[in-house]
């Protein structure tokens, strides 16, 4: 096996490969070209699809020539394999627009300017745009039988809920676009989640067709899942995106620094580029000193450094440390806002304004008896302090950059505080 397909061994990558010893065999032989698709079903991607990602960075840097496939086209169709029903169809600007930002990100990622390998961004919209029906049906459906098509998994397990003849054809546009790859790109691999099976196999299916003497293959990569049954990559808050605008560092960093003993070191080979013994030393921290975390603070930092950026991920640690030592007066204003996005907020118009009084306005006590008692009590804190002057009165010295107030009640609920 090569060099490549063992480290993707060792790192649980590969789920399936249509033939492995000829894979093997043209890996050795040559740099070849692969691709992986990212349809444009938001504007942003999500950590679902890192993973894909990481597998096209992964063969970039053993030589090869990965090439992204924004699908222009079938995001405008919907893809029916893990869903359970019909996907909300899109307008083509809305389409056009979540295409170009996802072209961008991809290049965080993928090195389009490398001298001997560069990566490759494509767009299946540039070849099926254009494709008239009779054509399509003639040229590209013949080739499928609906039995064939019926037993993919993909079109399966939507049969009794109901699938439209749009996402039914969806195999089939997929599995143009790997003919078009392989005709135009000498494109010999596709990669893509196990989900993806029935898809890659019926484009091998209509390369094998349409091309005499073809070599082409096929290589899924386990849907990621976690531990306590969960669904990877889902939050109370929704998604984990990979644009800072959705999630922001912080929250990512912190996405990570969570995961479950049970997870990690499983994360730790699929999401990062540490070495195989490396790896293997976290493993045995994971064991020996479960308490320490160190392996989620090497996971946390390499992802968030990987997808955000070494000054981000910087920030995303201080906001961590100031929110453990209580230290808020530390942060600046913008990191206010990042560590502090999902707590109740509240704005306040004086300039100044008495704490009792503000703990009634800002919800934070439920009468100025109790908020009278929490401040005696030792309860509150403001920016971390803890203050138990009933006369206090707030100013600008407690606003962070003159914009924030963050106010603690007990050992976890904070609020902050805005002022206008």
């Amino acid at each position: 096996m090569s060099e490549l397909l063992n480290d993707l061994q060792f790192r649980g990558l590969v789920n399936q490969i249509t033939d492995e010893e000829g894979l093997t065999k043209v890996l050795e032989e040559e740099k070849i070209k692969l691709y992986g698709g990212f349809d444009p079903t938001a504007d942003s991607l999500h950590i679902g699809h890192l993973l894909p990602v990481l597998v096209l960075k992964r063969f970039q840097l053993h030589g090869h020539h990965p090439i992204a496939l924004v699908g222009g086209a079938t995001g405008l169709i919907g893809d029916p394999s893990g869903k359970k029903a019909e996907r909300t169809l899109n307008t083509a600007d809305i389409v056009q627009d979540w295409s170009d930002r996802i072209k961008g990100q991809l290049s965080r990622f993928l090195d389009f300017e490398a001298e001997e390998n560069p990566a490759i961004i494509a767009n299946n919209y540039d070849w099926i745009g254009s494709l008239d029906v009779i054509s399509f049906l003639r040229d590209v459906g013949k080739n499928f039988g609906i039995n064939y098509m019926l037993a993919k998994d993909s079109v399966k397990t939507r049969i009794e809920s109901g699938i439209s003849f749009t996402e039914f054809s969806y195999m089939i546009l997929q599995s143009f676009d790997f003919l078009k790859l392989y005709q135009n790109n000498d494109c010999k691999l596709q990669i893509g989640g196990s989900d993806q099976w029935g898809n890659i196999t019926s484009g091998l299916e209509l390369i094998r067709k349409s091309e005499e003497n073809a070599k082409a293959y096929g290589l899924t990569i386990p849907l990621v899942t976690k531990a306590d049954g969960t669904k990877f990559g889902k939050t109370e808050g929704g998604a984990i995106w990979l644009d800072r605008e959705k999630t922001s560092p912080y929250e990512f960093y912190q996405f990570w620094i969570n995961t479950d003993d049970r997870d990690v070191v499983k994360y730790l080979k699929y999401f990062t580029f540490l070495s195989q013994a490396e790896i293997e030393q976290f493993e045995q921290e994971v064991i020996n000193a479960p308490e320490k975390r160190m392996a989620q603070k090497a996971l946390a930092e390499e992802v968030t450094k990987l997808v955000h950026g070494e000054d981000a991920l910087e920030q995303a640690i201080k906001i961590s440390a100031a929110l453990f030592s209580g230290d808020i007066k530390q942060l600046t204003g913008n990191e206010i806002l990042e560590g502090f996005k999902d707590v109740p907020s509240t704005k306040i118009e004086e300039a100044e304004i008495n704490l009792v009084d503000l703990l009634i306005e800002a919800k934070i006590a439920p009468s100025k008896r109790q908020a009278r008692e929490d401040i005696t009590n030792g309860a509150i804190y403001i920016n971390g302090d803890r203050v138990q002057e009933l006369d206090k009165v707030i100013s600008n010295e407690d606003k962070i950059d003159g914009q924030f107030t963050v106010i603690r009640r007990g050992k976890k609920k904070y609020f902050l505080i805005r002022y206008a």
